[in-house]
């Protein structure tokens, strides 16, 4: 009996797992059309500022319905770390650096290098990152550079410098929430979020003029309350979910898959074409995912075929011994 109930708790985690990365690949890989959508008449860091702050009440108000406790100033401050590294420093870099003229393809490939940075801290912390990991880390940076070869690589060196820091500041706040004491799940989104929030409202504060949002279209505001309900309730929760209970590798595989999602999301809502690039891409992604997914059974598989391979040469021996004359 205990051995079925174990079974059945393996399958519950492995389908939760399942969901949260489909979750994370699809919903995050339609934000970029929302997010194009939004900015049209919307400012950049206000719509992320405002957006993160409300998010966070959210969360806050399903927190203490399900009654936890409100963090302790311990896990504010680690909360304000993991917030203000991922929602105020990568998101702002992000939308500065595009601002100082990154062209769209630089900033998809260069997003790509989040999980290598995140599987860097989590090895240098004592975790153990497979080789096979690795080896779909790589993978999939090369898919999403081929998906990539399409946009505008233009850059400036002030541009290139945010640019890199984006997916840098997003790995080391993922890697914090997984180190860091911090509340019960959703007390700890309400917390990074209201605080990653209130910094990037005070920034936006300095560049953007408030009135500016009574001047966003319909349309934006629509993309918004996706980005908020889909993009951050729940994608993002269930990417931070995935950095508890999964590898490193595993929960930022994320940053090459989005690529691919974003262009079919292109190609059937914005009209886009596909080119060869794409033919190139797509298997080498899916060939990094199963490196990621299942690189451990292919490790143990490896090995357990050169443990039944017969060492070089007996077979010789054996041949010989057969044709010696009596």
């Amino acid at each position: 009996m205990p051995t079925f109930f174990n079974a059945q708790a393996g399958n519950r985690r492995v389908w939760a797992i399942a969901i949260a990365l489909l979750l994370v690949y699809i919903v995050w890989g339609t934000t970029y059309f929302a997010i194009g959508i939004a900015v049209q008449t919307m400012p950049p860091l206000l719509m992320n500022a405002i957006r993160f702050l409300c998010a966070g009440a959210i969360m806050l108000a399903v927190a203490l319905w399900q009654g936890h406790a409100l963090p302790t100033a311990v896990q504010w401050r680690n909360s304000a770390v993991v917030g203000g590294c991922m929602v105020f420093l990568a998101m702002n870099l992000m939308g500065f650096a595009q601002k100082m003229g990154i062209g769209s393809g630089l900033m998809a490939t260069v997003v790509t290098t989040m999980p290598m940075w995140l599987a860097l801290w989590s090895r240098w912390g004592g975790e153990r990152v497979p080789v096979t990991s690795w080896i779909g880390l790589a993978l999939g940076v090369v898919g999403a550079l081929l998906l990539a070869l399409e946009g505008d690589f233009s850059a400036t060196w002030l541009g290139a410098l945010l640019a890199f820091g984006a997916p840098l500041c997003w790995s080391i706040g993922s890697y914090a929430s997984r180190r860091l004491s911090l509340p019960a799940p959703a007390m700890a989104s309400a917390a990074q979020w209201f605080t990653g929030g209130a910094m990037g409202l005070v920034v936006a504060l300095c560049f953007e003029p408030v009135s500016a949002l009574g001047q966003v279209s319909a349309k934006s505001w629509a993309a918004w309350v996706y980005l908020l309900f889909f993009g951050t309730l729940v994608a993002l929760n269930a990417y931070l979910w995935l950095l508890q209970n999964t590898s490193a590798a595993l929960a930022g595989s994320y940053s090459f898959v989005n690529p691919a999602v974003a262009l079919l999301v292109g190609v059937a809502l914005g009209g886009e074409l596909l080119t060869g690039w794409v033919y190139a891409a797509l298997p080498l992604i899916g060939l990094a995912l199963v490196f990621i997914l299942y690189g451990k059974a292919l490790q143990a598989r490896w090995s357990r075929r050169g443990e039944m391979a017969p060492p070089a040469g007996r077979g010789k021996r054996a041949d010989c011994r057969l044709t010696r004359p009596g």
